[in-house]
């Protein structure tokens, strides 16, 4: 059997968040079988299910929100849970948003791998696509179809020396997340932050914990940590926007030029016909890439 995985103990941190500029305390708890990823708003006492069902806003981030409380940023955190295979967490967020880091999901799996990973009694359940599921809007386009393990491809093309057609695809089954994806930095144009810090957004945001570009070059002194780590970036919000299916997922991703809101709408059209995928417990042949982005080892 691949047993469902939780975290060993519990384990804090704190942060800015990247628009409301606050500190943030967060605190990642064990939780039981079968119950998920679930967020916690402390400050307030409210539960948010990670699912795709209580997503509110895929705006500059994903936002998840009920009774009246909502929480921001979650992508980030929530790949790095996926990218470990941790199937059920219980998240505390003293505030709207989890904090930005360094804008990577690396400091989040230096903070599970602290926590411990245990398995737990039940097996592992996951999302079998069965047929392909598309979303097109313009230029934007996205799609989950089915495949051996767990794949993506990006494909990001920007008027932008360093952001022409870069293309990236991560096979989980053989390249580990912890190493290929999780220090991969958000990132955003100069003119772009300049007006968001205008508009009251993205108060926190800073070279500390994004990179910026303009016109033709990278600003951030320490420049990339990889060559196509803007790329990679996409490929860690899309994991973990994926994951509000509620599932890891066995199939394959490909998408051009989408965000948030276009990975949303690829969850809920999967989600909307039964036909569309089976939930059933993990195999041995597809645990390859679940165990390929579990093993800490490799980071």
């Amino acid at each position: 059997m691949i047993a469902q995985r939780t975290l060993d103990h519990s384990i804090r941190c704190s942060g800015i968040g990247l628009h409301s500029g606050r500190k943030i305390n967060l605190v990642l708890h064990p939780a039981d079988e079968d119950t998920g990823i679930t967020f916690v708003r402390s400050d307030l006492g409210v539960e948010i299910p990670a699912k795709a069902d209580f997503v509110t806003d895929t705006r500059l981030c994903t936002t998840i929100g009920h009774d009246g409380a909502q929480i921001s940023t979650i992508e980030h955190l929530l790949s790095a849970f996926a990218g470990l295979g941790v199937d059920n967490a219980r998240i505390e967020v003293s505030g709207p948003e989890v904090p930005i880091m360094d804008g990577s999901s690396a400091p989040f799996v230096f903070l599970i791998q602290c926590a411990g990973i245990r398995e737990q009694s039940k097996a592992k359940k996951v999302l079998r696509v069965l047929k392909r599921v598309e979303v097109e809007e313009g230029d934007k386009r996205c799609a989950l179809y089915p495949a051996g393990g767990f794949k993506i491809s990006y494909l990001l093309d920007y008027d932008h020396p360093l952001l022409r057609k870069r293309k990236v695809s991560i096979n989980f089954a053989h390249q580990a997340y912890t190493r290929e994806i999780s220090r991969a930095r958000t990132f955003g144009f100069l003119h772009e932050v300049e007006a968001l810090q205008k508009a009251g957004l993205a108060l926190g945001g800073s070279l500390e914990n994004a990179i910026v570009l303009d016109t033709h070059r990278v600003v951030n002194e320490g420049g990339l940590r990889y060559e196509d780590e803007c790329v990679r970036h996409k490929i860690l919000d899309t994991l973990g926007d994926l994951s509000l299916s509620g599932y890891p997922i066995v199939g394959a991703f490909e998408g051009e030029l989408t965000g948030h809101d276009m990975n949303h709408k690829l969850v809920t059209a999967m989600l909307a016909d039964p036909s569309n995928f089976r939930i059933e417990e993990l195999v041995a042949e597809d645990a390859a890439a679940e165990e390929a982005a579990g093993e800490a080892q490799h980071a």
